[in-house]
């Protein structure tokens, strides 16, 4: 850890604060057509009622449920978010957005592989979960880089899916 947060592949990954509300902000309007070609859009509401969902979502984190973290540039812009969200049993689905500019740079998958140490080490989950549509190889490739392993074939928001699994263990193990 340096500086309130984890530097992976030239870029620092911190866990989500309320600090990181307008560049979060700024960082979803900015790559919303950019995600709504791989994920469904997240609608009008998500932006209007940002503020209260970022404090719902920090509740969320500061109860265990969930962990949220944000991938920060040398230039210190916000370029992806990864997110551990319903943490039940010492397993989490893993969730992640990077963005256009950031894209095919090895920065998803750097960024994915440290939250995956964060989960085992810092959080102590022994096992994680994901999903991508079919028609998104970039996002299968980063899971399937660092260790996501195939479970089963889904329909993902009306799409063709993919489910997969990682299991976890401490650095120490």
């Amino acid at each position: 850890m340096w500086g309130g947060g984890w530097i992976v592949a030239g870029v620092l990954l911190e866990r989500l604060t309320v600090g990181h509300e307008e560049a979060l902000l700024g960082f979803e309007r900015e790559n919303r057509a950019y995600f709504a070609g791989f994920v469904s859009d997240r609608g009008d509401a998500y932006f209007a009622e940002f503020g209260a969902q970022l404090r719902d979502r920090l509740a969320e984190q500061d109860a265990g449920v969930c962990h949220f973290h944000v991938v920060v540039d040398d230039m210190g812009n916000l370029i992806g978010r990864v997110n551990l969200v319903d943490v039940e049993d010492g397993v989490a689905e893993l969730g992640y957005r990077i963005g256009e500019r950031a894209a095919g740079k090895g920065v998803a998958t750097a960024a994915v592989r440290e939250v995956c140490r964060l989960a085992a080490d810092v959080y102590g989950l022994s096992e994680l979960t994901a999903v991508a549509h079919l028609d998104n190889p970039a996002s299968r490739t980063v899971l399937e880089r660092n260790r996501f392993t195939f479970v089963e074939n889904i329909t993902l928001v009306g799409r063709p899916g993919v489910r997969y699994r990682r299991r976890l263990t401490t650095a120490a193990t």
